[in-house]
Order: C-alpha cells, then structure tokens, then sequence
C-alpha cells in the first residue's frame, strides 16, 4: 500500500471509529425529560402501560409521573414549573390563566354531559329544576359543576340568587347530603354514580343540553411549542387508551375501580355513560372555555377578564 493509500485509509478508519463513537442519545437528540402531572385516571392506565416510554425513547425522552389529587393542584404545578402535561376538567384552567399560569391547551375530549347533575335524596319533594328556588345547594365553589349549575337555572327561568349555594368539597357535601342538611347536590361522576348506587340519590337534572362538561390535556406554551413531537406521541397514547376503553368497558371499569377505590358495580355506571374521544383544540372548544370565563368573572369568582385564547396551543388553526 502506498503512503498516500495508507493515509487515507488511515482517515476513513478514524473517521469511522470516530462515528460509532458518537453517544446514541447525540444521534437522537439532545435529551428531552417529559414530566405528567396525573390524577387517577386515563393518564394513571396510560403509566401502568408503559406504552408512552416505550414511543418517546426513540427521541430520547425520559418521563416522570406525579399523581395530583385535583387539577387546580396540578395546574399550580405547572405554574411554578414543576410539571409540563397534565388533565384538568373545564373549570381549573380559567382561575388558572386569571393568575398568570402560562397553559396552553393541547387536546380536548368530546363532551360528557351526562357525567355530572343535580342530585337529591330518594324522598325528596324536589322534581324539577324551578323546585330548586329556595333551597340549599352544594357543591364545589369555581368548579365545573358551578358553572352547570348557573347555565341550569338561566334555562329554566331562575336566578343564581334564586337558591342557597352551600360551598362543600365532594366528601363533605357527600356527608351533608346523607344527613339532609342540604336539599340538592351538584356534583360529577364517580361521586354521581356513587350517590345512586349507595345512597338512592334521584337526578333531577344532568348537564344534556345545558353544557358541555369536557376535559382537557394542557401543556406549557413554551415546552408545547418546543415540544411538539412529544405532545402529538402522548395525545396519540391517550388516544389509544380512550379506543381500548371505549372497545372493552368491563376491563376498564375495574381498571378504574382500582384506582378508584370504588366498587365495580358503581365504576360500571360510570362508564356506561361516559362519552369517548379524544380531539384536537379548535377555536370553538375555546370559545365555550370562553363562556365559563365570562361567567365566573360575573359571578366574581375571578378578579379580571380571562382571554382564552391567550392559552390555545401554538398549532392553533
């Protein structure tokens, strides 16, 4: 071999041993982290699968899971910083951006309105909606179900001032429920269908042409807008999951009464009207967030004008 042949040869070998030397998280990218804030739920059965780790690996992606009791909680994570994707129902988001938290919504799922409703004890005299002026009410102060519960009343002719609004959190207007020491209940599922198994709670009315009732998946807007790739792969996970859920309803309802700690027979109830779906966020999903916003800051229920679109995802179309 001549000199000038082995001095190549010499440069495509170091040129080589130099390449399968590079570190496979630098020939996949930098390395990303991925942190869920979970409530017990489609993002806890998305966890036990695995299958989310499995797609984000490829990008080198890591992913960190921390379970929240409830999405105000969750989205105050995200406002410090300590989480970048989570689930929150209608409600939080709205007090959510009055306080300054950078959400972007990412992914909606379709309407669930018969996943929420006005409840009163089996021997009530309570039967309609306009039997409700006068009487005490609880339910969670700023949550979805207040803003049902609003709409509810304008629907039938009557005012918010019309009925006493008692201010419980689940558990606690559970136990005053049981003790009748309120007259009605508006509250959302798995407390609902709790209520009817154990308890003979009648509804007198649940959010079917009322509202909507959906939940949403949020990110930040800076990690969606630099992330892109990885909110698409875990929106596609969950949409898998609503699929399986939506093709095997006994499986998933002891999968949820697990993490639950519900009987099945309630968690059955439960899924049998939920409505499955997974979509994208479109400026009429945000124009009903709109609503809501409008509503609560006429109620004073947030100190200033919410614009909602402020938080739609950088895709927005």
């Amino acid at each position: 071999m001549s000199m000038t042949n082995r001095r190549s040869f010499l440069k495509q070998s170091l040129a080589a041993a130099a390449a399968a030397a590079v570190p496979a998280a630098f020939a996949q990218g930098s390395p990303r982290t991925l942190r869920i804030g979970n409530q017990k739920g489609y993002l806890n059965l998305l966890k036990g699968r695995g299958t989310l780790e499995k797609r984000l690996a490829p990008l080198n992606v890591t992913v960190s899971w921390t379970e929240f009791s409830t999405g105000p909680v969750q989205l105050e994570a995200l406002n410090v910083g300590s989480i970048d994707f989570g689930d929150v129902g209608e409600a939080p988001p709205i007090f959510a951006q009055a306080a300054g938290a950078p959400l972007a919504y990412v992914a909606a799922t379709v309407t669930r309105p018969q996943s929420e409703a006005v409840l009163v004890p089996p021997n009530s005299p309570i039967r309609t909606v306009a039997d409700l002026k006068g009487k005490r009410i609880a339910l969670n102060k700023g949550s979805n179900v207040h803003y049902f519960l609003v709409k509810l009343l304008r629907q039938h002719g009557l005012q918010y001032a019309d009925v006493n609004l008692v201010f419980l959190a689940p558990a606690d207007a559970r136990a005053a429920f049981e003790r009748a020491s309120i007259d009605a209940w508006v509250i959302w599922d798995p407390f609902f269908a709790a209520a009817e198994k154990s308890l003979g709670a009648r509804v007198i009315a649940d959010a079917s042409g009322v509202v909507g009732n959906r939940a949403y998946y949020f990110s930040s807007q800076t990690y969606a807008a630099k992330n892109a790739d990885v909110i698409r792969i875990v929106i596609e996970e969950l949409g898998k999951v609503d699929d399986w859920g939506r093709q095997n309803k006994d499986q998933l309802a002891s999968e949820l009464a697990q993490l639950w700690g519900l009987p099945k027979p309630v968690v059955d109830v439960v899924v049998a009207r939920q409505q499955f779906g997974t979509q994208p966020i479109t400026r009429a999903i945000l124009a009903e967030q709109q609503q809501i916003a409008d509503t609560f800051l006429e109620l004073g229920l947030i100190p200033k004008h919410v614009d909602v679109l402020k938080a739609a995802p950088p895709n927005l179309a």
